[in-house]
């Protein structure tokens, strides 16, 4: 017997937080009957349906996405713009994205239909290095930088970087390429520190997630993570979270 809602995780519907929401909204059904308690358990045998449609037991795939900029990290836009499962046209499985890159936003992103393990990689206390690469307009000064790493208060949100670095400057152009390594992922959390220290940023590519890198990958390119790679980034999320 299992829990609800890790039983439509697994099915990969969605994720365990919004299967948690479908059941209490009263779109689940189990044996033909409402459910929306959510410590309800269920075994194999009993048949699941959310919003009418019947659960189907799907192996765990996991991709990673060199997000190009342009698109929307999510399975589906009601303004008909292009979004990142666009890009599996060939996969059957009903994979959604784990977290989101901004529209403006290119690199790593990471998709599943494991709802546990997308939940395990987006909880709030895991430290997985997410590395950034801001191209600015305009040069931020060392003490813009040393903020960033201390902390910055917008919108009621405390914004923080794990590490930030210049790689380098050009003062004719006015432009500065700067290293942001992130824990966290908060919403547009690297745009929202440049804009409170009123640097523009031009370009934000996410290059690194955990020990994946974009090495030999174009805009558009994904690949299936190896079953080494999945183990990786579970032990460096579980480690974190007690």
């Amino acid at each position: 017997m299992e829990r609800l809602q890790k039983v439509i995780a697994h099915s990969g519907v969605t994720s365990r937080r919004k299967a948690e929401k479908l059941i209490e909204e009263g779109k689940v059904t189990v044996n033909g009957k409402v459910v929306t308690e959510l410590g309800t358990k269920v075994s194999s045998n009993d048949k699941v349906e959310v919003e009418g449609v019947p659960l189907v037991k799907e192996e765990p795939i996991y991709f990673m996405l060199y997000k190009p900029r342009g698109v929307i990290s999510s399975v589906n836009d009601d303004k008909g713009r292009k979004v990142v499962t666009d890009f599996f046209p060939e996969i059957e499985e009903r994979i959604f994205p784990i977290g989101r890159l901004d529209y403006d936003t290119s690199g790593i992103l990471l998709l599943t239909n494991d709802g546990d393990f997308a939940n395990l990689l987006m909880h709030p206390k895991h430290q997985i290095d997410k590395e950034y690469i801001v191209k600015t307009k305009g040069i931020p000064s060392k003490e813009a930088v040393a903020s960033m790493k201390k902390g910055l208060k917008v919108d009621g949100d405390f914004l923080r970087a794990v590490r930030v670095k210049t790689l380098s400057v050009d003062r004719k152009k006015g432009t500065a390429i700067i290293q942001v390594i992130l824990h966290e992922g908060k919403n547009r959390q690297v745009r929202r520190m440049f804009e409170a220290l009123d640097v523009k940023v031009d370009k934000l590519k996410r290059e690194r997630y955990g020990n994946l890198t974009l090495h030999g990958m174009n805009a558009g390119d994904f690949r299936e993570l190896t079953p080494h790679e999945v183990k990786q980034l579970r032990h460096l999320a579980e480690k974190n979270v007690k």
